[in-house]
């Protein structure tokens, strides 16, 4: 029974709530998301701290609130089509090829909303609320597929609440602000066992030649999957300084946000191993499921110059502390079977420059390009992240329909490196090997309406 101890340590722990740090899809940082304003995405999210008429900057940067009049509510809408597709295969235990597909097409299309409010007071105090998607989305693959023993489906969903305020310390010219943010952060995350791997294992040497095919490796497959959720609380500040009507800096610091997820692990065992011994043991019965996340704090430094009234240039820099994640314990109700998954993850960068040009009054046209750096390494990379660095290049307009109502529009398309997988299980915890690479690209279909009164 040694070697099940063993096996299903690693087991849990890779279906476990450790999987939710590592499904974020290949279009942001980890598992990030930045789609929170039609606008922004215009323009590769290029000035999302400074840029006048965009209400997402009370997530972004509540001090960039002051620059509105009266109340403004502005909702966004973004469609994430992700587009990845694994070619390679494998070994199990004993050196035999992996059976089974691709998994098929391991992205989806995704929708992601955000609905924003501001309202500024007379005695120059500016209040915000904002309802977004910060972190989350989903991989999944099809049955049976080469890589199942790694990743089945991930998804992560987290929606935030920031409540904000800001004031102006020098009209026109220097304001700050902060808010409070609420986060609802949940995870599912499965995989296929290979429970004829650890039967295999615990037969003695001279017997395993002889082995029935349901004590072999992929001869007993099972399944897996771990539920968990939680709240956590978190801030962001910032400062907008205009010295003058040309140039706008903005400077924006988003908290770390801790969650305790709580779930269930709920298991399928084979008949044939559900008869045996593993059966018979705690490790491999439905019950509870406890790990801590932390997600990343985010620095963006934002900035904004106008040529003219026609044409504006904007950049943005952002840095993401991922090493909050270094790695992830996991509690589950056996005590025997709790584990540590290292992740080592560090600080990347965000990069972009986008351009805004008003066209005439009715329209404002936008663009822009990003570089994206991703926080995991050949070393790290499964395949519930199929992560690697890549390029934004983005589209937008404006059409102002009214004083008072007005439409957006953007398009990006989503260029990551290619995603290399080269992942080799020690023989006690089941000993598979997986090896390829992802041909992976993202399309982001943006709307939004905002309604000034």
């Amino acid at each position: 029974m040694q070697h099940a101890h063993r096996y299903t340590r690693l087991t849990a722990l890779a279906l476990g709530i450790t999987g939710a740090l590592a499904l974020g899809q290949v279009h942001a940082s980890g598992f990030q998301l930045k789609e929170n304003s039609v606008k922004a995405q215009g323009r590769a999210f290029a000035g999302t701290g400074v840029a006048a008429g965009d209400t997402s900057v009370v997530a972004n940067n509540p001090a960039a609130m002051t620059q509105f009049e009266g109340t403004t509510v502005q909702t966004d809408v973004t469609v994430i089509d992700l587009n990845a597709r694994f070619e390679g295969g494998g070994y199990d235990l004993i050196g035999r090829p992996l059976t089974g597909g691709d998994g098929g097409e391991a992205g989806d299309v995704t929708p992601v909303p955000a609905m924003s409010l501001i309202h500024k007071f007379n005695n120059g105090l500016t209040v915000g609320a904002m309802v977004s998607a910060p972190f989350g989305l989903k991989t999944e693959y099809e049955p049976g597929w080469v890589g199942r023993y790694y990743a089945a489906k991930s998804e992560l969903k987290t929606v935030d609440l920031t409540l904000s305020a800001a004031f102006e310390l020098v009209p026109d010219h220097l304001s700050v602000g902060g808010g409070i943010i609420w986060e609802k952060a949940e995870a599912e995350l499965s995989k296929t066992v290979d429970f004829g791997a650890i039967l295999f294992g615990q037969l003695p040497p001279a017997a395993r030649p002889t082995a029935p095919a349901f004590a072999r490796p992929q001869g007993s497959d099972g399944f897996a999957k771990v539920e968990g959720d939680d709240t956590g609380m978190g801030w962001v500040i910032g400062v907008n300084f205009r010295p003058n009507d040309k140039l706008a800096i903005g400077l924006s610091h988003r908290s770390e946000i801790d969650h305790d997820l709580s779930g269930t692990v709920d298991w399928t065992v084979p008949a044939a191993v559900a008869g045996g011994p593993l059966g018979a043991t705690p490790l491999f019965k439905d019950g509870r499921a406890l790990a801590k996340l932390t997600t990343p704090s985010v620095t963006t430094v934002s900035v904004e110059y106008k040529f003219n009234d026609q044409f504006s240039l904007l950049a943005d820099y952002a840095e993401t502390d991922w090493s909050s994640l270094q790695e992830i314990r996991i509690d589950f109700a056996n005590p025997d079977a709790d584990s540590v998954e290292h992740f080592g993850w560090d600080t990347t960068r965000f990069m972009s420059l986008g351009a805004e040009y008003k066209l005439n009054d009715a329209w404002t046209l936008r663009a822009g390009y990003a570089y994206d750096e991703t926080p995991t390494t050949y070393a790290t990379r499964t395949p519930r992240l199929p992560d690697e660095d890549r390029k934004w290049y983005s589209i937008g307009a404006t059409w102002n329909f009214s004083e008072q109502l007005e439409f957006s529009f953007a398009y990006t398309r989503i260029e990551p490196d290619r995603p290399q997988i080269g992942i080799v299980t020690p023989a006690a915890q089941g000993g598979q090997r997986l090896f390829g690479s992802y041909d992976s690209n993202v399309n982001l279909f943006g709307a939004s309406a905002q309604y000034h009164f």
